[in-house]
Formats: structure tokens, sequence, C-alpha cells
């Protein structure tokens, strides 16, 4: 995936989830006219259709990365379809609403339940809610018998909806491990976040993400908030961002070699098949952080190639990051 070269800050307070309500514009009325000349004694029907109302989409946007502007503004509506006029002149068209939201957006129609669709990529755009359509006009209902029409049609309302927007993160990498590991750490030392630091547990209360460049390609890094037992069953803060390493192609463990790693390991596996039986399939790279503070390392029952680094004093990382463009430069 190639992505800008600034790298991505979250600026303002993290929000990934919210709920809108939107109302499209509705449509026009058709006219009833009748051709009025000097030499034209019997002109004939002339009403033209009202416009059609205007849409509502929510559009992708690469540079943000939270809902935060939404749960402050959170109606949305798009202009009214112009009424139709004499000499078969047709209503404007509404005018539409776009919405910016970031990548990775999921829509909900929240009196159904059922899903609107998702924004994945940017300027892509996602219709929410659809414009009235304009009437017709009187000259619309003219036949060979029935030349003088008075019929014309009113415009239809606009589609009205509440929504439940959910961000879900796209991110190449998403590292997972139980609070105080060394995530946030080891995100700075690979790209160029700045994600709060701290030497006590759940320093990271929403993801954080940065960017690692390899000579021609970029690639995301998301920090996802530490881990803990049953926190698939709402324990902590896992059951609310554990959905962020849902749409990640890499998994990295992040495992702190002075709390004993192996059983840090075990426990990351049963909370996400918990959660997500899938995410196992996922292709992952098991790191063991902080071994400045060991004096050898440990071994985990079942996996190779697992990487010893020190996200603090900077040993191991150059090996990261080649393993991490091996994996995802394909």
């Amino acid at each position: 995936m190639i992505f800008p070269p600034q790298c991505i800050k979250y600026d303002v307070r993290f929000v990934d989830e919210v709920t809108i309500r939107v109302l499209a514009g509705s449509g026009g009325s058709g006219c009833v006219s009748f051709r009025r000349e000097k030499f034209v004694p019997k002109g004939g029907p002339d009403g033209g259709d009202g416009g059609n109302g205007g849409s509502i989409y929510l559009v992708g946007n690469l540079h943000l990365a939270t809902l935060a502007d939404l749960e402050y503004h959170v109606f949305y509506r798009a202009g009214k379809g112009g009424n139709g006029k004499g000499k078969n002149m047709h209503g404007a068209r509404g005018e539409s609403k776009e919405v910016q939201v970031p990548l990775g957006t999921d829509v909900y129609d929240v009196e159904t339940g059922e899903p609107v669709g998702s924004v994945l990529e940017d300027n892509q755009r996602l219709l929410v809610a659809r414009g009235g359509r304009g009437g017709r006009g009187n000259a619309r209902f003219a036949t060979s018998t029935h030349q003088t029409p008075r019929e014309h049609e009113e415009g239809t309302p606009g589609e009205k909806r509440k929504l439940k927007l959910v961000l879900r993160l796209l991110a190449d990498v998403g590292f997972v491990g139980l609070p105080n590991a060394g995530k946030s750490t080891l995100l700075k030392a690979l790209t160029h976040a700045e994600p709060r630091i701290a030497s006590y547990p759940f320093t990271t209360l929403s993801p954080n993400l940065g960017v690692l460049r390899d000579s021609w390609l970029s690639f995301t890094l998301s920090d996802i908030p530490g881990i803990i037992q049953g926190a698939a069953e709402g324990k902590g803060l896992g059951l609310r961002f554990l959905r962020h390493i849902e749409r990640t192609r890499l998994l990295v463990f992040v495992l702190a070699a002075d709390e004993d790693p192996a059983n840090a390991y075990q426990t990351l596996l049963a909370e996400l098949a918990s959660y997500n039986t899938e995410l196992l399939a996922r292709p992952r790279i098991v790191v063991v952080n902080k071994m400045d503070l060991v004096s050898k390392k440990s071994r985990i029952a079942g996996e190779k190639g697992i990487l010893y680094i020190s996200a603090l004093k900077g040993d191991g990382i150059e090996g990261l990051k080649k393993r991490l463009t091996e994996r995802l430069a394909w």
C-alpha cells in the first residue's frame, strides 16, 4: 500500500464510533403551464419537470484518522430540487452533500441494523441517502386525445436515515501486546510517530499510527492499546480496540522479555481467538522486546524466527524493518 510521505498523526481526540442523521433533498414539483404567445393562439402545455433532490455521500479521506469531526456535527441535509417552470424549463437539481470520513469506516442503518457499506479508498463515494425524484410537469401528460392536461406530479421526499459509523483502521501492520510491552516505543523507533510513552500500563488509550518508509514503498503501522486477559469479553480496553486489527495485513506480537513472554504470547492468542478466529490465520511476526532488561533469550514453543530487540536502545530495529519489508512487499 502506497501512502503520502507525511506521517499520519492524531491531532484531535480519537473517536471511532458515532451516530449521525442524514436527510436527502426532496424533488421539486412539476409545473402546470400553457404556452402563451402573441401569434400562437392554441399553445400547448409547456410545464417543466421538477429537479431531483440532492443525495448524501460519505467520501473517503486519506488524511483523516478519526471520526471526531462527526461527533459534534451529527445532522447532514442535502439541497432540495427546484420546481419546474413554464416554457419547458426544468427545475435545478438539488445540491448533494459530501461528508468526509477516514478510510476503514463501516456504515450501518440504526433502525434495521443492516450494513450500508464501507469506505476503504481515498475519494471513494458511498451513497447513504438518495435524493427524491422530481415530479413531471403537465407537458409530459399531453397526448393526441388529451391536449390540455392539467396534471402534474409533486416531487418525492428524499431518504431520511439514522446511521452508525464504526471505524476499523486500515493499516498494513498491527502491533498487539499486553500493556507496557513497549509497543509505542517500538512504533516510535520504526517511524516518525510521536505516541505517548511512559513506564506504566495503559499509557496508550487509543490507536496510534505511523508510517514506515522503504526506498520506494510506505507502510502504515498501528499500535493497538494493550490487551489483557478477558479483553474479548469486554475487560480493559481490548473489546473496543480489537476491531482495529481486523483489516491489517500483518500482525506483530510484541512481548516484554522481563514479563514471561511465552505466557503473554498464549494469552494474546487466546484473546484473538475469542474475538475472531480468522485473526489467527493472519501472517505474524513475534518480537520479544526489552532485551536490555534481561540476560538471556526466552524460548517460545512452536514459534520460529522470533526477533529479539530493544526498542528503547535501538537494538534489532534494522532487522525488524527488513523483516517487515520482506513480508509486506508482495
